[in-house]
């Protein structure tokens, strides 16, 4: 059965098709010959023998009411059971009547007799009959048995033959239905590799439909990623080659004793402020590209320490913006599931994030499975909501978009979900275990 199937996976669909096909006609045929003959010869056999029946019943009714009933089909004996004598011509019958005992015959029977030397099978029926003073040998001739299973025979093979072309062509059909879509998906897929424009146009509800609908759907995502990339390559190049070329002009400027910032002090603070921006950014990209290959390799459980993560992480944000006061509501008995490291950059992320845009507050929350961010900055568009986690998605006085990827990555790697939504007063981000139902909690 492997071997069948894989050779059967080697072919194309119109070649498995044409192989089943040829292989369910020959289970049919041998079915045919083997089992359906044998069921129609005990058909036939019956329909004979009610024939005879029929055709005794008519000759009786036809003595006793003195007329002369003649069928062509069967040959009506007369036995007289007082004489013990045949009453009319038995040429040609001699040898079936000879193997009849009629002293085992009640009222009705019905036989077969096998003559070898014309190597037939002869069917006759007996029946008594005027008070049982007779009896009545009844004998079917083989010709018309045979003509009627011919017959029958005939019409059983051509409905089917009808019956296979029918079925064959049904399914020649759906097979063709399903070809011409594969056909189309695998011609779009070959252009969109080699970056050419191709629509991809299946009008159908079943999967394969849905196939074509999710690869269409594919290739956009795929295609608006690749200009968001391409713009942030841009913004990136840009945003680098602008603390470069600072850096290096005020360096010149400087070994040719040019101060460009008033003061020698205040220039290297500026060389020293764009390389610090420099460094964020290159930080960034790394980062993004190493959580890109991160997997859950912590020890089952939770056990981690988050308020030693999130002390440390407030501690390394806090001078971003000494104008914005950070609370905290943090239960001390908490642990999470995963590794320092990731969880730092993380809560950092978030942290980072909230500054930027806070006006006046940042508050933290954390309890047993759960870490909220909040701070009362202006709250999101939906567009933005709907785009949050996607890499390469800048925001408003953001960097480069890398920063609530890598929180996403790092959060679903270690089975935790993450949101951000809009409050009355603010916007909130939130880390919770998945499958914890979250209630929304009003900030003050």
């Amino acid at each position: 059965m492997k071997k069948i199937r894989i050779w059967l996976n080697s072919f194309t669909l119109m070649q498995q098709f044409l192989s089943i096909a040829l292989l369910t006609t020959a289970f049919i045929v041998l079915f045919f010959l083997s089992f359906y003959t044998t069921n129609v010869d005990n058909f036939v056999n019956n329909q004979m023998y009610a024939y005879l029946h029929r055709s005794q019943t008519a000759f009786i009714n036809s003595r006793e009411n003195y007329q002369l009933y003649e069928d062509a089909n069967v040959k009506h004996i007369t036995y007289s059971n007082s004489t013990k004598s045949y009453l009319n011509d038995i040429s040609g019958y001699e040898n079936l009547l000879n193997n009849i005992d009629y002293s085992s015959i009640n009222s009705l029977t019905d036989g077969s007799y096998s003559d070898e030397n014309d190597n037939q099978i002869v069917l006759y029926s007996i029946t008594d009959f005027a008070d049982g003073d007779y009896k009545l040998i009844s004998i079917l001739s083989e010709e018309y048995r045979s003509d009627f299973k011919d017959a029958l025979l005939n019409v059983v093979i051509n409905i089917s033959i009808v019956l296979l072309f029918g079925l064959f062509t049904l399914f020649m059909v759906w097979v063709l239905s399903l070809i011409r879509p594969l056909n189309q998906i695998r011609n779009y897929i070959n252009k969109v590799k080699l970056g050419e424009e191709e629509e991809l146009k299946i009008k159908r509800h079943d999967e394969i439909g849905e196939v074509a609908e999710a690869l269409t759907s594919m290739n956009d995502e795929l295609s608006k990623q690749q200009r968001i990339r391409e713009e942030m390559i841009q913004n990136i190049s840009h945003d680098l080659k602008t603390p470069i070329a600072t850096i290096k002009s005020y360096s010149e400027s400087i070994k040719d004793g040019v101060y460009p910032y008033d003061t020698l002090e205040k220039s290297v603070d500026v060389i020293y402020e764009h390389a610090d921006r420099l460094e964020k950014k290159v930080f960034s990209l790394i980062t993004f590209n190493k959580i890109g290959y991160l997997s859950d390799t912590a020890e089952e459980g939770d056990n981690l320490y988050m308020p030693d993560v999130i002390g440390k992480a407030i501690l390394s944000c806090s001078v971003l913006r000494n104008d914005v006061s950070i609370e905290t509501d943090i239960d001390n008995e908490t642990y999470f599931h995963g590794e320092e490291e990731p969880w730092r950059v993380v809560v950092e992320n978030l942290l980072d994030n909230a500054l930027r845009y806070a006006k006046s507050v940042v508050r933290i929350k954390l309890e047993k499975d759960l870490l909220e961010i909040f701070n009362d900055g202006e709250l999101m568009s939906k567009d933005r909501i709907s785009k949050l986690f996607k890499p390469y998605e800048k925001g408003t006085n953001g960097n480069f978009g890398l920063g609530l990827s890598i929180v996403k990555k790092v959060t679903e790697t270690y089975g935790y979900n993450v949101t951000g939504e809009n409050m009355n007063d603010g916007v909130v981000f939130r880390i919770f275990k998945q499958g914890k139902k979250t209630k929304k909690s009003g900030n003050k």
